[in-house]
C-alpha cells in the first residue's frame, strides 16, 4: 500500500515527508514543494509543522511526465489538464472522484497525524459517518434514504479498514454534503488575502465539482498565487493541474486574476471558496 505521504514523529511534532511508492527517500522533484518553484517574485505561505497545508505541500508525486490512470489501469481521456500526478493508490472501484478526492487527502492527513477521531464526513441524506465508530466495528446500513449504524464486525484500526471506511464514504457522499460541511471563506478582496492551503473550490450538484488547494504563495505587492488538486470523473489518480489559461504561470494560479477561476475541466466563481471547519 502506498502511502500519501510518510508520518515523522518528533518530540510529539508530526510532519509531512515525501515519501514515493517503495516509501525510501523521495528523489528530486517528489514532492510538491520540490517540483514546483513558486511564481517569479512569490514566496511560499508559511505553513506550521505537521499542519494540514504542510501536509498538502509535501504529496509525493509520481515521475514527471506520468500519465493520469482511471480506476481501472486505462489512460485518462484527457492527458493535457494536469501538470503532476500525486504518488497514491487509488484502488480498482469507480468511486474516489472529485469531491472523494479531497475527502480522501483530508482523512489520510487526520489519519497520520494522530487525530483521527476527527475524520468524519456526511453523506447526502445528512447522516453523519463517523471512523471513530466504523473502527469500532460499527458499520452502516443504508435502507433507501435512511441510515443506520449497527454491531458487525471486530474493532480495526487499520489503514486498510480506513480505505474501506472511505469507501462508503464515496458511495453516499459528494460535491453537495461537501459543500454544506465545509465554511464559506472570504470572496473578495481585500479579505481575499486570507486563502490557505487546503482552502476548497467546490460547487454541489449533480456531478459538481470540487478542487482543493495544495500550495500557496504571495508577492511583496499582495498578489496571492497557489496550486491545484483534482479528482475527476471516471475515478481516477490525484493530479496537479495545469494552468491552461496563462500558461506562463505553469501550474500557479493567481488569486482573482480573472474574473472567474477557469480550471481545465471546470470554472468556479470565487464565492466557491470554502474552508474546513
Amino acid at each position: 500500500m502506498a502511502w500519501i505521504g510518510a508520518v515523522l514523529l518528533l518530540a510529539g511534532r508530526v510532519e509531512a515527508q515525501p515519501a514515493g511508492r517503495s516509501g525510501g527517500a523521495a528523489g528530486p522533484g517528489a514532492t510538491i514543494a520540490q517540483r514546483f518553484a513558486p511564481p517569479s517574485g512569490f514566496q511560499r505561505l508559511p505553513v506550521e509543522a505537521g499542519s494540514f497545508g504542510s501536509y498538502l505541500r509535501h504529496l509525493p508525486l509520481k515521475q514527471e511526465r506520468a500519465p493520469v490512470l482511471l480506476h481501472d489501469g486505462r489512460l485518462k481521456a484527457r492527458q493535457d489538464v494536469h501538470a503532476a500526478v500525486v504518488d497514491s493508490e487509488l484502488g480498482r472501484k469507480d468511486l474516489q472522484q472529485c469531491a472523494d478526492a479531497v475527502m480522501r487527502l483530508r482523512a489520510e492527513y487526520l489519519y497520520r497525524s494522530g487525530q483521527e477521531d476527527a475524520i468524519a464526513f456526511d453523506f447526502t441524506n445528512g447522516f453523519r459517518a463517523e471512523w471513530v465508530r466504523w473502527r469500532r466495528g460499527e458499520r452502516i446500513r443504508v435502507t433507501g434514504n435512511r441510515c443506520a449504524w449497527v454491531h458487525g464486525a471486530a474493532p480495526d484500526s487499520s489503514h486498510a479498514q480506513l480505505m474501506r471506511y472511505l469507501d462508503a464514504v464515496f458511495t453516499y457522499a459528494g460535491t453537495l454534503s461537501l459543500a454544506r460541511e465545509l465554511k464559506r471563506a472570504s470572496p473578495a478582496p481585500p479579505d481575499a488575502g486570507d486563502l490557505r492551503i487546503g482552502d476548497v473550490f467546490i460547487q454541489g450538484g449533480s456531478p459538481g465539482h470540487a478542487v482543493l488547494v495544495v500550495d500557496a504563495a504571495r508577492h511583496a505587492d499582495g498578489r496571492l498565487a497557489f496550486l491545484l488538486a483534482q479528482g475527476y470523473m471516471p475515478a481516477q489518480e490525484i493530479h496537479v493541474l495545469r494552468n491552461a489559461r496563462q500558461p506562463d504561470l505553469g501550474a500557479w494560479y493567481l488569486l482573482h486574476g480573472e474574473a472567474r477561476l477557469h480550471t481545465p475541466e471546470w470554472t468556479f466563481d470565487w464565492s466557491h471558496r470554502r474552508r474546513w471547519p
